[in-house]
């Protein structure tokens, strides 16, 4: 999704010409789904775009193959480890594979007209030692949606500021007949997100200023405690325990009108839309006394070039031509997410459509929005291991301490590894 032109109307690679010196080439994309369905697969939006590229490029063939979220890092791990790493792999880390010497940067493969249309803050995530290897694909923030008409029948008449709020609402709804009160999706999808998010709000998160791991801070311990003890241990986030609950499964409860509260990226407007739920959406509320004004979650997917196959300039090529300014606003406005070029936010913040206009507000708070801390080598471990572990912490059984001792534990031991001190 790079700009194909620059605005000068310098040469990138112009969509209408042929390719250069690429002849008789197949490159492999693994890619990530952000679908909801058969109807709307990233599958079909791939293949769509790969067609259009292959009538312009008669030598190169694009091979796409999508995984759901809960597999694709996995799948591209067991790919790089036979030895069968592919071309492009559209997933949630990079920087193990960048400290690996697996990877291209971005300056090899990318025209300087579209390496410059990348926001800063997106670019630098991309680093590795001062290096960009992660190149953006898409982008998102976390709001805490809630459904209007669950809210009115049970008696709430403004949606929660402060956690004591939210769970004394979750309270509320639970007496109503609302099936999950709050969704608190810990499942292996995206329990990453989930977890930073009331991290965040409860004043700390997973790293310090210095980028040192901090997973089990004592405001970590007490966000999770509360979470256990105040929501969890009082059955307002069931039926469905939160170990077991991922991500896309929340959603579509939401969009059934089953759940009165959870954490919320912008695809889930249109989902709720297209089911006629009435839904508002505030920031995230915060321990009590604490500001949560900064406690926005920003999350940001990755495209990474591997260099196995030595196809730099068919992949640089391709790469021009999906971060092309159309591509871009065409995959945002497909998934509700955020654009990852500023040519195309720029768009969308200018455009009258309603659908942009939806979106605004989180384009608006993703660049003071903390996101993950994928320049960090570790963190590809780290986060499998908080997908695995982190539903445990809030079970019946559930030790918060012992659960985010451990991750801390894991992840200084990958950090060790990771410098090659360990």
């Amino acid at each position: 999704m790079i700009a194909v032109v620059s605005a000068t109307g310098m040469t990138a690679v112009l969509g209408g010409c042929g390719t250069t010196g690429s002849s008789d080439v197949t490159l492999r994309l693994v890619a990530a789904d952000y679908g909801d369905s058969a109807a709307n697969s990233s599958q079909k939006y791939w293949d769509k775009l790969a067609k259009a590229y292959e009538a312009r490029h008669s030598g190169v063939k694009i091979d796409v193959t999508v995984y759901s979220w809960n597999d694709v890092d996995r799948k591209v791990k067991d790919m790089v480890g036979a030895g069968h790493a592919p071309d492009l792999a559209q997933i949630g880390s990079y920087a193990d594979y960048a400290a690996a010497g697996k990877l291209y940067e971005a300056g090899d493969l990318l025209s300087i007209p579209v390496q410059a249309d990348f926001p800063a803050q997106l670019a630098e995530a991309g680093q590795w030692k001062h290096a960009q290897y992660g190149i953006p694909f898409a982008a998102s923030t976390r709001v805490l949606f809630y459904n209007k008409t669950l809210f009115t029948q049970a008696g709430i008449t403004t949606p929660p500021t402060t956690w004591d709020e939210l769970a004394a609402d979750a309270k509320a709804l639970k007496a109503d007949g609302v099936k999950y009160p709050y969704a608190l999706p810990l499942g292996p999808e995206e329990a990453q997100a989930e977890t930073m998010q009331w991290l965040l709000s409860g004043g700390s998160g997973y790293t310090d200023d210095t980028g040192s791991y901090t997973i089990d801070s004592a405001q970590n311990v007490d966000t999770f405690t509360w979470l256990k003890d105040e929501l969890v241990g009082k059955g307002l986030t069931g039926p469905v325990a939160p170990a077991k609950l991922n991500r896309a499964t929340a959603f579509a409860a939401f969009a059934d009108g089953q759940v009165g509260m959870l954490n919320g990226h912008p695809t889930l407007i249109k989902q709720a839309e297209e089911k006629g739920v009435k839904f508002g959406t505030v920031p995230m509320p915060a321990r009590a006394g604490q500001s949560n004004s900064t406690a926005s979650l920003g999350v940001a997917d990755w495209m990474a070039a591997f260099r196995q196959n030595g196809h730099a300039e068919q992949v640089g090529e391709f790469l021009d031509y999906v971060y092309s300014e159309k591509n871009v606003l065409a995959f945002s406005r497909e998934y509700g997410l955020l654009p990852v070029t500023t040519s195309a936010s720029r768009a969308m913040t200018d455009s009258a459509r309603a659908q942009d206009k939806q979106l605004r507000p989180f384009l608006e708070q993703l660049p003071t929005s903390e996101l993950y801390p994928a320049g960090k080598t570790s963190w590809a471990a780290v986060s499998a291991g908080i997908k695995e572990q982190i539903g445990t912490a809030v079970s019946p059984a559930g030790d918060p301490a012992g659960v985010l001792g451990r991750l801390q534990a894991e992840a200084a031991t990958a950090d060790s590894r990771a410098a090659g001190t360990g």
